[in-house]
């Protein structure tokens, strides 16, 4: 029993080392979010943001939408985009458009920063999120309009069921919750790992996920970040994230390769579900966003190869 409880207390400790890691990098970014979202930050991005929208085959009023979900989250996101009151109903299509540009663009000063942290520039993170939504987004509008596939008008099949106390205050006290709630999380997430560990399942996962880290470059120690980010995304898993490319035991392009990855495709379960939501369809919002990420991460790991084999080749001693 005595032995149970030193290990729930050492657990209790490397999740609150973990969870300390995590706010260092959050609270900054949330603090900052709200300051742009109180000086019309979020509205200024939304009006750049609507010539955009024309791009992809969706109405100018959905920038303010792109613009929340980017600079906060994707449920604020939805709040906005359920008070919009659009003239006329969006297709499914329309709405898996968007979806996808939110699943890879959103959260992005928070996720930003967790990325900087474990080493990958704000540079690349904005052209690999914000550009791949541009690119996917334009595609998946090419695909759908060309083949009048989900042409229907779509369902909302969920609505706010509560007013959103949007004060400064009441900001403040959701925030405290929510990151309250991410050390439960953390807390929850490491024992799972442990039990994994102990049960075998996770040298399972690890040969599972192997064949196609290796198709993207990625080596096998890199198995672990890459279940914790997929599955519960950047945010819920960031400390972990962090805390793992700290140890030393992933090399810098292991990193750069995992965190793009990630970034294309994180969070499948819970995000994905919100999309549902809004009346999108999987084979945009999934399917089409792990098939891009697969690709893009196959091409920058290419790309990367190819660069370091010049940098290793002799260069010739010029002839005089």
């Amino acid at each position: 029993m005595m032995s149970l409880v030193k290990e729930v207390g050492a657990l209790g400790k490397q999740a609150a080392s973990v969870y300390w890691l995590l706010l260092k990098v959050m609270v900054p970014a949330l603090l900052i979010v709200k300051v742009l979202e109180m000086v019309g930050g979020v509205t200024l991005l939304g009006h750049v943001l609507s010539p955009v929208m024309q791009v992809v085959g969706l109405p100018d009023d959905l920038g303010i939408v792109l613009a929340t979900m980017m600079l906060t989250n994707i449920y604020t996101g939805m709040l906005v985009f359920f008070n919009l009151g659009l003239s006329e109903p969006l297709s499914v299509a329309q709405v898996t458009v968007l979806g996808a540009m939110t699943l890879l663009a959103h959260s992005l000063p928070v996720e930003g920063a967790v990325a900087k942290r474990m080493g990958v520039s704000w540079r690349v993170t904005i052209a690999l999120r914000f550009g791949g939504a541009l690119v996917l987004g334009g595609l998946l509008n090419l695909v759908y309009s060309q083949f009048q596939w989900l042409q229907q008008p779509s369902q909302m099949l969920w609505q706010p069921t509560a007013a959103v106390d949007d004060s400064f205050v009441g900001w403040g006290i959701s925030q405290i919750k929510t990151l309250a709630y991410i050390y439960f999380v953390i807390f929850a997430l490491m024992s799972l790992l442990r039990l994994l560990r102990a049960l075998g399942i996770e040298r399972l996962i690890h040969t599972l996920l192997f064949p196609i880290l290796r198709m993207l470059g990625i080596g096998k120690s890199a198995a672990n970040v890459a279940v914790i980010g997929v599955v519960l995304g950047l945010t819920f898993g960031a400390g972990l994230l962090i805390k793992e490319a700290e140890s030393g035991r992933l090399s810098r392009k292991d990193i750069f390769l995992t965190m793009g990855f990630l970034g294309l495709c994180h969070s499948i379960i819970e995000d994905t579900m919100l999309i549902l939501l809004l009346g999108a369809d999987l084979s945009g919002i999934l399917w089409a966003r792990f098939v891009f990420a697969l690709v893009v991460i196959g091409i920058l790991a290419r790309w990367s190869y190819l660069q370091r084999r010049l940098e290793e080749q002799p260069k010739e001693t010029p002839v005089l």
